[in-house]
């Protein structure tokens, strides 16, 4: 397809995607337990009324919880299609190959020694978190690069099986740590652990948005070199491409978005999974339409997640990563079996 035509086709369904997940910001905005009405919320929202509990609603409560949705969503999306560039694997997944489970053990882990709610730390605390949570993730993502290795080179194979392992390893050990717990924080992490912004704060917000605003645009930059990696490695290396050393530099900025999202929202699986997916089936395979509009698609997630978890379930809540999850699993499984006969084929 030329290209004026596919620039067309991804600003047609960039615009469908935003004016979507605009949508569901609204209804996320207008439903809740406490009720407002259209025109309360909007006339809160631009500071016409000025009603206390309407103000607390709306700045205190909807609008961090819809700004981390978005950013944690966009975040997710935009890794997942780093992910599967890098390790040309369709089934690569920030949460199956255990890079969100190792993140989410630094934090257990750093919840049991100071016995400090996360959800209240300040901003810097947060951010030393982030950085705390990458380089877990990092440590993570090297273990998996060189277990899945195969005479130099990665297996997407091995790949799929080595990150369950580390997934299901590092599960365990924050498990055994979450019940040295006291009570009260052993609650609070599996909360957090099962994928949940319901408590999100501006802090959160702020902590977050150095790693988006920086890192999104230098992986979008990167495009090209992710295009060139799904070539064969002698065709990749013939064009003068230090294949190892781009993997390493688009890992390092994935797993940088990976951490600042699970130290905010806990471990939402399946995210990373479903984005690029819905998205190439939407835009077709270039990674510089894959990586944004599988940003938008991660924001649709989640945003819709969210809202159901809170609505659907009122009064009770239900996780934004349980809902994902739920829809997440049976197209995990349906990917699993097409791509084994893929390969019997």
């Amino acid at each position: 397809m030329p290209k004026q035509k596919l620039n067309i086709r991804f600003f047609i369904v960039g615009s469908i995607g935003i004016a979507f997940a605009l949508l569901i910001f609204y209804f996320s905005l207008t439903s809740g337990t406490y009720p407002l009405t259209t025109s309360e919320t909007f006339r809160t929202l631009f500071g016409i009324d000025h009603i206390p509990n309407h103000e607390l609603v709306i700045f205190g409560f909807r609008m961090p919880r819809i700004v981390i949705g978005v950013l944690v969503g966009l975040a997710l999306g935009v890794v997942g299609a780093i992910l599967q560039g890098v390790t040309k694997n369709n089934l690569a997944d920030p949460g199956i190959l255990g890079i969100q489970s190792a993140v989410g053990l630094v934090v257990v882990l750093y919840m049991f020694i100071v016995q400090g709610d996360i959800k209240e730390m300040s901003i810097l605390s947060i951010v030393g978190m982030s950085v705390w949570g990458w380089i877990g993730g990092i440590v993570a993502a090297l273990l998996l690069i060189v277990l899945s290795s195969h005479r130099g080179k990665l297996d997407p194979k091995r790949l799929i099986l080595v990150g369950i392992a580390l997934n299901s390893g590092f599960g365990a050990l924050t498990l055994f740590i979450s019940l040295k717990m006291n009570p009260q924080d052993f609650e609070m992490a599996t909360v957090w652990l099962s994928g949940s912004i319901y408590s999100a704060s501006w802090q959160q917000v702020m902590s977050m948005l150095p790693w988006v605003i920086v890192l999104i645009p230098l992986l979008i930059w990167k495009a090209p070199i992710l295009d060139t990696l799904q070539l064969h490695e002698v065709t990749v290396v013939g064009l003068g491409v230090r294949i190892n050393r781009e993997r390493v530099m688009l890992l390092i900025g994935a797993v940088g978005l990976i951490s600042a999202s699970v130290i905010v929202s806990g471990s939402i699986a399946f995210v990373g999974l479903l984005a690029p997916h819905i998205t190439r089936r939407l835009v077709g395979m270039h990674h510089q339409y894959v990586i944004p509009m599988s940003g938008i698609v991660g924001v649709i997630l989640v945003l819709t997640g969210d809202w159901i978890g809170k609505t659907v379930f009122a009064p009770a809540e239900l996780p934004v990563g349980i809902v994902i999850s739920i829809i997440g699993v049976p197209y995990f499984v349906y990917l699993l079996i097409r791509n084994s006969r893929k390969v019997t084929a």
